[in-house]
């Protein structure tokens, strides 16, 4: 066979064509391959978390917060540690301005004090009954019954303390709920207790007699008397003049209180007894 034999040279020009097209298709085939690779790999690049989240389902993952929906949310959460809104703090103001504006006008006449509602919708019937005796009748004696004797004057144990007559005086329906009663109308700073006695002894006398007190004085083998006095406050008066008072009559020569004194030591109510 000849070198210039054409039906070699045309086999040989073919399998030249086709190692081309071999080698193409390799190349198209591995660059396919490549760009799934690449795509597989960045579809699976997730968070740790979110892949620790997949294996272990009891964890949570907590959702993305915006900036600024943490700042709003820190900015309510101050607004209720300081115990007003904003726009709560703005109308007290407002209200403080509006009362020293009052106090500016000679023209604006106050008849009763503000507290007044809300401390008679904190009254039960007995506690206004007892306050328009005091009013109209005075301050009322009050007496404790302590251990006496020698040991007494070492250290003396409180018996009975508060006892008094202004329950049955009154005419309350619950006498046994005048210790309650009496503590209510402190708390208001509608009365107060003193250490001073009355003037009038005879008032304790009676008193002295009643059969909660003998009993308390019974119980043990020596007791005494320790004798004080329940007044209005100043406060209280007014209040009781103004809402407990239909006749203005009898506000007249009505009977005097003693001023509580204005030193932290002031007397405190008596302990409730069972």
């Amino acid at each position: 066979m000849s070198d210039l034999d054409p039906t070699s040279e045309d086999q040989v020009g073919g399998r030249q064509s086709l190692d081309t097209v071999a080698g193409i298709a390799r190349i198209a085939v591995s660059a396919w391959w490549h760009a799934t690779e690449w795509a597989v790999r960045t579809s699976l690049r997730v968070p740790r978390r979110v892949v620790e989240v997949a294996l272990d389902q009891g964890t949570a993952v907590d959702p993305p917060v915006e900036p600024s929906t943490s700042a709003r949310w820190n900015g309510r959460s101050n607004d209720r540690s300081n115990g007003h809104r904003p726009d709560a703090a703005a109308r007290l103001r407002e209200e403080g301005e509006e009362l020293l504006r009052k106090s500016r006008d000679v023209r604006y006449e106050d008849e009763a004090h503000p507290a007044y509602a809300r401390i008679l919708s904190e009254l039960a019937p007995d506690e206004a009954r007892i306050l328009r005796l005091m009013l109209l009748e005075g301050p009322q004696p009050a007496v404790d019954v302590r251990t006496g004797g020698p040991v007494g004057i070492v250290r003396s144990r409180l018996l009975a303390p508060g006892l008094s007559m202004i329950g049955p005086r009154a005419g309350c329906r619950y006498v046994d709920r005048v210790p309650s009663y009496l503590n209510n109308l402190f708390r208001l700073g509608l009365i107060w207790f003193s250490r001073e006695t009355l003037r009038d002894p005879q008032r304790y006398q009676v008193l002295e007699a009643q059969p909660d007190v003998l009993a308390a004085i019974k119980s043990v083998r020596q007791a005494k008397v320790v004798r004080r006095s329940i007044h209005l406050t100043p406060f209280g008066e007014d209040f009781c003049r103004v809402c407990l008072s239909a006749d203005d009559s009898v506000l007249e020569g009505l009977p005097a209180h003693s001023m509580p004194p204005e030193t932290p030591s002031a007397p405190q109510p008596p302990e409730l007894t069972e």
